[in-house]
């Protein structure tokens, strides 16, 4: 058996795009037109409130494409991605509690501490494989979260309110600059990780999903790849928490409980987990369908479970995995 046929040849010629293949591209340039129209009809219809909304689907979308990186195109099942949400918002809340409102210095802020934090918890969770590196990242990230809930002098468990905003000049509070630097921002990560899943980086990243032991046999440690895959998806994930206080004015421990983990993992999963457009999708499914149901009944997670398994068990690959085949990058 040949082994080196693990891993893609990054220098073999592209195949060629099947007759369909401008639907995902077509789709996504929709998308993101609709999302455009948010403020439009915002202003027209004189709603705050559909503005906020979409804030809030663009903050959950921008962090399930940063799962993605870890749990679609890695394999990396992990239960503690709210942890960085959670950090990005604190970051933003404990810098404001002492007088630094500097959005620069704030964002500064959110890549340097997330880094600290998933670097050895990614080292330490990569040692194990499955079941093991799903307890790990729960366990590890229920640990911050009951950090923050002990630390009555910013908040403890009722959360911290933020008196000042990130500043960037004249944007600073404005509800229509948060939304567009957000959805600004979503494009930039999906047209960044487009190009890094379709490098030789991703390419490493994919086998080493299907078998890492194959790649180790051809010469490649897979842990570095896997490592920095996990960072970056921490990343963007902080990125959206930083985003998260802004809208909210507030960082709250709830921000990083595995419920909130959980629901990112069933976002990328509704989606379409390894397509490119698939957690963004997914998120303002999910998030859409639960205020829909809100607004029917008291009771509407009996309604939205059920929903969801139903998705989940006919549509394999998510909602988005009907235009665009999982791994191909779209």
């Amino acid at each position: 058996m040949k082994m080196e046929s693990s891993i893609p040849n990054p220098n073999a010629p592209a195949a060629r795009a099947p007759a369909g293949g401008s639907w995902p591209a077509a789709l996504t340039g929709l998308i993101f037109v609709l999302f455009l129209l948010v403020p439009v009809y915002a202003s027209v219809a004189d709603s705050a409130y559909a503005l906020l909304q979409f804030s809030r689907i663009l903050v959950f979308a921008l962090a399930a494409v940063g799962l993605n990186l870890a749990l679609g195109y890695g394999g990396l099942v992990s239960f503690g991605h709210a942890m960085y949400i959670g950090i990005g918002a604190y970051c933003v809340a404990i810098a404001s509690h002492y007088g630094a409102d500097s959005g620069v210095l704030h964002l500064l802020l959110v890549v340097a501490v997330t880094a600290l934090v998933a670097a050895p918890v990614g080292l330490i969770a990569l040692r194990t494989h499955g079941i093991a590196f799903i307890m790990i990242t729960l366990a590890l990230a229920q640990m911050f979260y009951f950090l923050a809930v002990g630390l009555k002098q910013y908040g403890g468990d009722e959360g911290l309110p933020i008196r000042q905003l990130s500043r960037f000049g004249t944007l600073t509070g404005s509800h229509l600059g948060l939304y567009l630097a957000l959805l600004a921002c979503l494009a930039a990560s999906l047209l960044l990780l487009r190009r890094v899943i379709r490098s030789r980086f991703g390419l490493i990243l994919r086998a080493s999903s299907m078998d890492a032991r194959r790649v180790r046999a051809v010469g490649t440690a897979p842990l570095g790849y896997r490592l920095l895959a996990y960072v970056l998806s921490a990343e963007l994930c902080a990125l959206a928490g930083f985003f998260l206080a802004n809208l909210t004015a507030f960082a709250s421990p709830a921000y990083m409980a595995w419920t909130a983990s959980g629901e990112l993992i069933i976002m990328v999963l509704l989606g379409g987990a390894g397509t490119l457009v698939g957690p963004v999708v997914g998120a303002a499914g999910f998030l859409l369908l639960e205020e829909g149901l809100k607004g029917l009944t008291d009771h509407w997670m009996i309604v939205m479970g059920p929903v969801i398994v139903l998705i989940v068990l006919f549509l394999r690959n998510g909602l988005w995995g009907m235009f665009a085949s999982p791994g191909e990058g779209r």
